[in-house]
């Protein structure tokens, strides 16, 4: 009888064991997809990911060719481009609730600030990520059945460094200004509970993101964006106060440059 147990238990290790393998083999494409799906589900854009690559026994990983869509409304083209982001997980964690990351490193971010009508590329993409979460948490959500959509997740540590943003104004001019993205570092995101939700961390992520691109844009000299615009100038002043109401006054320094421009 005792042997019988004895090989009882080995088949069941021996099963567990191949479980977990066969998992965390799997794990590139888990992650591609679940990235790409919340992603796009999130930000109201078109979320793609060149390739995954995630060692299953130390958890260290690449997420490489990220790329963000513009949000409906302005011209096609990257809002978001990150070429490589590495990060390390808690390979113990993978098979619980929440999921620990320790750290996720987005070198040389690339945003575009692209000016429209009525707001801009980046608050449009945090209103839809808003939007989602606030969705998700009353269980309204469309994807993966509401607020129960995936493990929830810790982030023990977000860098974002060595970014630039380029400033546009599609549609009035096809001048371009770029300036240096100041770096993020955000700590402990889901540690306060029992994790976040992808939405949520999808929201905090994208409220620091933007909150540096206004940052930087404060920078940024307008009054190049709009050179050689010629007769459209007039309309871009309007365009521009249009885009940077309700902004926080990100722009203001820049405006008030601009006005003098166009006296």
């Amino acid at each position: 009888m005792k042997k019988i147990l004895i090989v009882g238990v080995i088949l069941l290790v021996a099963v567990v064991g191949v479980g977990v393998y066969v998992v965390m083999s799997q794990l590139d494409s888990v992650v591609k997809t679940a990235v790409e799906q919340i992603g796009s589900d999130a930000t109201g854009t078109q979320v793609t990911l060149q390739g995954v690559e995630i060692s299953p026994t130390d958890g260290h990983g690449a997420l490489r060719g990220f790329r963000m869509t513009n949000p409906k409304g302005f011209a096609e083209g990257d809002a978001f481009k990150f070429n490589e982001i590495s990060l390390t997980i808690d390979v113990t964690s993978v098979f619980s609730d929440p999921v620990v990351i320790k750290e996720i490193v987005i070198d040389k971010p690339e945003v575009t600030y692209a000016i429209g009508k009525s707001s801009t590329n980046v608050d449009e993409i945090q209103k839809n990520v808003n939007d989602y979460a606030g969705a998700q948490e009353s269980g309204s959500g469309t994807s993966g059945g509401g607020g129960s959509e995936g493990p929830k997740i810790i982030i023990e540590n977000l860098y974002m460094r060595d970014g630039t943003v380029t400033v546009s104004a599609p549609g009035i001019t096809d001048e371009k200004v770029s300036a240096p993205l100041p770096d993020i570092h955000l700590t402990g995101i889901g540690a306060d509970g029992n994790g976040a939700t992808p939405a949520e961390v999808a929201s905090q992520t994208m409220t620091a993101v933007v909150a540096s691109a206004k940052q930087a844009v404060k920078t940024v000299d307008l009054d190049a964006v709009l050179k050689g615009a010629g007769e459209m100038a007039g309309e871009a002043q309007k365009e521009l106060e249009k885009a940077t109401e309700g902004s926080e006054g990100v722009v203001d320094e820049a405006t008030e440059s601009l006005k003098k421009l166009l006296e």
